[in-house]
């Protein structure tokens, strides 16, 4: 299996990434989702106590999207999250997602084939507001794969550069997590 990795600076592009990915016929299973959730992202476990709560997507959303529940990472705060990469990151407990993650991302990224320096770059991003689609795939689906998730995903080596400008190393899962307004100026700017 070979992994496609894309960080999208909103919710709802990359929720079209995923409808895109399964109209592709690849596998709800194989894809999955992480995104800040920030207000106005998504509604998707509105309500759940942070770190511990479960969720449910609202509205019609099906495939891997209905499995939407609710995980704290450090340094990052309130994910929503689905998908193969969740359960590595969280831990699944009768396939739901809970909380207390330490270093899961970047660790579930590395274990699945990502660099350690991209996997921090996406786990940064996440924590800038930004929202996560990883998909894995047989060597047959790579090239259709790697089309959809390319088409509107950030430019990482940029994102890596604008992110260093500012004197940013690596990804600290001791850091304060943004807060909405710091999201939403960070949105703003790469708008």
């Amino acid at each position: 299996m070979r992994v496609v990795t894309g960080l999208y600076d909103d919710y709802a592009t990359a929720q079209s990434v995923v409808g895109d990915l399964e109209d592709a016929g690849i596998n709800s299973d194989d894809i999955s989702i992480v995104g800040h959730n920030s207000h106005n992202d998504t509604n998707a476990a509105e309500g759940a106590g942070v770190g511990a709560g479960i969720g449910a997507a609202v509205g019609g959303a099906g495939g891997l999207l209905a499995g939407l529940g609710l995980l704290a990472i450090p340094g990052v705060g309130p994910v929503v999250a689905a998908g193969w990469l969740a359960a590595t990151a969280a831990g699944a407990v009768g396939g739901a997602v809970v909380g207390g993650a330490a270093g899961g991302l970047i660790g579930a990224l590395t274990n699945s084939g990502v660099s350690e320096e991209d996997a921090h770059v996406y786990a940064e991003g996440v924590r800038r507001g930004g929202t996560l689609v990883t998909v894995r795939v047989p060597e047959e689906q790579y090239a259709v794969a790697q089309s959809i998730v390319s088409q509107s995903n950030v430019n990482l080596e940029q994102r890596r550069s604008q992110y260093a400008e500012e004197g940013w190393e690596s990804f600290d899962g001791t850091a304060k997590p943004y807060t909405v307004e710091e999201i939403e100026a960070e949105r703003l700017r790469f708008r």
